[in-house]
Order: structure tokens, then C-alpha cells, then sequence
């Protein structure tokens, strides 16, 4: 059978959370047994995130085969553990970029190129391209109906509508509902506008999600299905929840589920309770009613936009919820201990985490935030940037070489982290050169890691081989190992030719691992990462000897 396609806008204010309500859908249409695939749609003008500001976009979210996506690809990833790929994330910077290299190429035999159609069937091409045997195919377009540079994608979608036809086209709009407290009401006039603008462009939406702090009266759904011509049991309230992990469950209560089945006929009399759920239930329980708590201090450099910690932030919860603790995050900035003591920020956590970054800026604080962990054993995590502090740190105050440093940083006498500029993936060399482009020129993806038998890490995972996401230009270099192994600083995981350094440990602390990928963008509520369960593991202990 083809797939049924759901596209997902929003409206009146960005950050509605149509990434988690289309999460939360895939979810709960795969708890029903159908399978699934997440997409989104970036009307911005970037190839991909990958050369943004973590505070212009949040994260950069990196799949195994080599992309760098939006941050909502994590979201899709975590609640339905279907690997995100680079088909699953596109930017009008992609499909503006494929367009005019097919032009140049005199793909359009002379034709003139416009908007419509070359661009939008671009774009209808994309949504509908790598689908095998899915049964729902979701897709999720960003910024808000109205915007100048989502036309192009609302006009795509309105065409492919068509051409599916109701039976395969589902369309579910994202909009708000303030609450006035002057007035002591929710207002409807926002979300009428909104389907409005909707409409000026050809779409009527079939189901309404509707945001709101408190309850939506009856009597208002009434309203909103009237006066937007919608039914008035697919007016869906999405209130806020105390967990993200339990959004599955409030939609499946205010219907979501059965209305979209029902759209498209698969839903049968009776069925309607026919899922099953337990998971999400045990995993929203545990997170309400953890057994005890512990406190991570995360010491970073983007931590006025928490968004850009996103994957970090949830991995560190699921391995809360493997240790049935509640984890309370300090976000620390990093630059803080350029100046200041870290004693105050650090003394009373029960472990330090490092996260990546780029740049000079903040890196003399993650190194002060290492030290301090390695000297007052207390487990330390440092992730990409920050295993290379932790190496540097290393270097510095225990093998005596005083100026080492990264190349990052501007040239260096003792380079003990440089510039990757040849590397293998698969049976190709990559190669990188200083002056190259930025974007997309880092080592990307997944690549295999060799663990050392008997390590900690090894231990952890309970294999000799794994596969990790990278995302990052320069590494540790491997000359140095000798010396940093004779004070203790143990590289326990190398790259199948061993000449990347990807893990490094203390056998002499309670817990201290750097590892040069980035597990959170792999872990899941229902399958924590084995190293930030591990993690968290050690920071209980910890806190139980305070």
C-alpha cells in the first residue's frame, strides 16, 4: 500500500511544538503497529545548520550517514528510534542549490526557471523520494504560515495534496490559544487568522492542535471547529506537560491518534483503545517519581540558548531514568572560570560534564572545570571539545608540557590537538584543507571505534567495536599518547587504523572518560546511552558519599 502523508505547519508564534507533536504522532502511529518516517522542511536560506550560531538555531543535530539537520530530527529519532537520514531534512538553501545546479547543467533544456513549478516540484520531489514500505510519511514544515520563505513549501504540499488526494493527504495546523488574564479567557482570534492565512494559500487544515497554558472549554472547540471550518473533535488541545516524554500520552487521550486513523478511514469501531502505551507510562512515571536525585554541573559555552544542549540535556534524563534518579542540570558558562573560582559553581555537584564547542572562546574555563573534576574525583564527561580539554589539561599539569594546546586556538609549539585534514570513511579518504569551506567539511557521521579490552568503556558498552556520530575538525593527536598514558591519561577506544584517538579514561578516578563522538545524539528515553546511564551511575555514588 503507499504511503499517507501528514503535514505539519504552524502558525501565529514559532516554538507551538510541532517537532514534538509530530514525534509524538509518529509514536503513537507506531505503537498502533504502523511504520513510520519523520521529515522536515526549512524554508531558510543555509544549505543545512551546520554553519549556524547554536543560538541562531539550537542545536545541529548529526545523523549516521553524515548530515547535519535540524535540531526536531533528534526529537523524531527519540520517540520512535527510526534513524533519522540525510533525506529526511531539507533547506530552501539545498533546493535552491540543486535547482541551479541543474540549470547550469542545462537540466531545464533552455526553459525559463521559476518558483513554480521548478522550485516546488524540487521540493515535492524530496518529500515524496526514499519511502519504501512506510505506511505514514510525516512531515513537519518550519517557521509559521505567513512567512515569505515558507511559500514555496505551502504551495508544494498544497499541490502534492492534490495529486494524493484526501485518501493519502492528511494536513494538521499548530497554532495558539493565549490566555488573557485582564480578561480571565483563552482568545480563538489568533488561531482563526491563522487557519485564515492557511487558507489564502489553498489549504484547509483537516486537524487543529491547539496550544494553551489551561483547559480549552467546550464551548470555544465549538467556536474554532465553526468558524474554521474543522470537525469538532479534531480541535485537539496540546497543553503543557510537566515532561516532553508524556506528550504521547495527552495526545492519545484527547484523540490525535484516532482522529488522524479516522481521516483516513483505518480506523474500525472498537479500536480505539487497541495500543499499547506502557512504555511511555513507565517512562513518564519514572520521571515524576524518581527514587532520589543527583546534580550535574554542564559547563559549556551556548548555555544562554539551552536549545543548543538539546540532545545533551534529554540523554542526561534517560540516564536518569536508568538509575531511577531525578537529574537536575547547572548549566555553568564556561568563561565564568576564567576569572572566577570554580569552587562555588563546582564544589556541591555530584559530576561534570564538558560538552562540544567551537572556538577559543570559554576553553581556558572547560579546562579549569576538568582540572577541578580529575583533583576532586568527581566523575567527569567530556564529549568532542570536551575530551580535548581534558586532554590538554592533561597535558599541561601532569606531563609538564606547558604550552600544549590546539591549533584551534591559533598556531601552537606543542599542537596536542590539530587541524583533521585526512581521514577514512569506509574504503574512501577524506580530505580537508585549512581554507576549505565550512560547511559540511567536518568528519561527519558514524564512524567505528575500537575499544581496549578491559576498560572502563569497554566495560560500559560490552563490546570490543562500536559505531559513534562525529561532528568536528580537529582531533587529539596520537603523538602525544605515550606521554599522556605515563600520568595516567589511558586512550582507550582508537579508530580501526589507530591513528584517531576517540576515547580516553583514568583508571586512577572514579569516573573520567573523553570520548571524541557525541553519544547523545543517540540515546533514547527507552534506550538510555550506555555511557551517560554509566555517567549518572557514578555521579548516584558520588552523591550518596557527600
Amino acid at each position: 500500500m503507499s504511503a499517507r502523508y501528514i503535514f505539519i505547519t504552524g502558525g501565529v508564534v514559532s516554538s507551538l511544538g510541532k517537532g514534538l507533536a509530530s514525534a509524538a504522532l509518529g509514536a503513537l502511529l507506531q505503537a498502533r503497529g504502523y511504520k513510520v518516517r519523520l521529515r522536515k522542511l526549512d524554508p531558510y536560506l543555509n544549505v543545512d545548520p551546520g554553519t549556524m550560531s547554536p543560538y541562531q538555531h539550537g542545536e545541529c543535530y548529526v545523523t549516521d550517514d553524515g548530515a547535519e539537520t535540524d535540531l526536531d530530527l533528534g526529537h523524531y529519532e527519540r520517540f520512535t528510534g527510526v534513524p533519522a537520514r540525510q533525506s529526511d531534512n531539507v533547506t530552501t538553501g539545498r533546493i535552491y542549490s540543486d535547482v541551479i545546479a541543474k540549470e547550469r547543467r542545462g537540466d531545464y533544456l533552455g526553459g525559463t526557471v521559476q518558483v513554480i513549478p521548478h522550485v516546488t516540484d524540487a521540493i515535492r520531489d524530496f518529500v515524496v523520494s526514499d519511502i519504501t514500505d512506510e505506511d505514514f510519511v510525516l512531515c513537519e514544515i518550519g517557521g509559521t504560515v505567513g512567512d515569505i520563505e515558507g511559500l514555496p513549501f505551502l504551495e508544494a504540499i498544497r499541490q502534492l495534496g492534490n495529486e494524493l488526494g484526501r485518501e493519502r493527504a492528511c494536513y494538521i495546523h499548530c497554532t495558539l490559544l493565549p490566555y488573557i488574564g485582564a480578561a480571565g479567557e483563552l482568545k480563538t482570534k489568533p488561531t482563526q487568522h491563522s487557519v485564515k492565512e492557511l487558507l489564502s494559500v489553498g489549504i484547509q487544515p483537516d486537524i487543529l492542535l491547539c496550544r494553551a497554558e489551561r483547559d480549552i472549554p467546550q464551548g470555544e472547540k465549538r467556536k474554532i471547529a465553526l468558524f474554521c471550518n474543522v470537525r469538532e473533535s479534531r480541535v485537539i488541545s496540546a497543553l503543557d506537560v510537566d515532561t516532553i516524554y508524556a506528550v504521547p500520552l495527552t495526545y492519545h487521550r484527547e484523540g490525535l491518534d484516532v482522529e488522524v486513523l479516522s481521516y483516513f478511514n483505518m480506523m474500525k469501531e472498537g479500536q480505539e483503545e487497541e495500543i499499547d502505551l506502557s512504555r511511555w507510562s513507565d517512562i513518564t512515571r519514572t520521571v515524576r517519581a524518581p527514587e532520589g536525585e543527583v546534580t550535574i554541573a554542564v559547563v559549556g559555552k551556548y548555555t544562554v540558548l539551552l536549545d543548543a544542549y538539546k540532545s545533551l540535556a534529554e540523554a542526561l534524563v534517560h540516564g536518569g531514568i536508568a538509575n531511577n534518579v531525578r537529574v537536575k542540570l547547572n548549566w555553568v558558562e564556561s568563561e565564568i572560570f576564567e576569572t572566577d573560582d570554580p569552587v562555588p559553581y563546582l564544589e556541591n555537584v555530584h559530576g561534570i560534564l564538558v560538552p562540544g564547542g567551537f572556538g577559543e572562546r570559554g576553553s581556558e574555563g572547560k579546562i579549569q572545570a576538568c582540572r577541578f573534576a580529575r583533583e576532586r574525583n568527581i566523575p567527569y564527561f567530556g564529549i568532542c571539545f570536551g575530551m580535548q580539554m581534558a586532554v590538554i589539561e592533561a597535558a599541561r599539569h601532569l606531563a609538564g608540557i606547558e604550552d600544549a594546546s590546539s591549533t584551534e586556538f591559533g598556531p601552537a609549539k606543542n599542537a596536542v590537538v590539530g587541524l583533521l585534514t585526512e581521514w577514512k570513511k569506509g574504503n574512501r579518504v577524506e580530505t580537508r584543507g585549512e581554507n576549505d569551506d565550512k560547511g559540511g567539511t567536518m568528519r561527519l557521521g558514524a564512524y567505528p571505534c575500537i575499544l581496549e579490552p578491559g576498560s572502563k568503556t569497554q566495560e560500559i558498552y560490552g563490546e570490543r567495536q562500536i559505531y559513534e556520530r562525529h561532528r568536528h575538525r580537529y582531533e587529539v593527536n596520537v603523538g602525544y599518547r605515550e606521554k599522556l598514558e605515563a600520568v595516567g591519561l589511558k586512550f582507550t577506544g582508537m579508530s580501526p587504523d589507530g591513528i584517531l584517538p576517540e576515547i580516553v579514561e583514568r583508571e586512577d578516578h572514579a569516573w573520567f572518560i573523553g570520548v571524541q563522538f557525541h553519544p547523545e545524539l543517540k540515546s533514547k528515553p527507552f534506550e538510555p546511552h550506555p555511557l551517560f546511564a554509566g555517567f549518572i551511575e557514578a555521579a548516584v555514588k558520588t552523591s550518596r558519599l557527600v
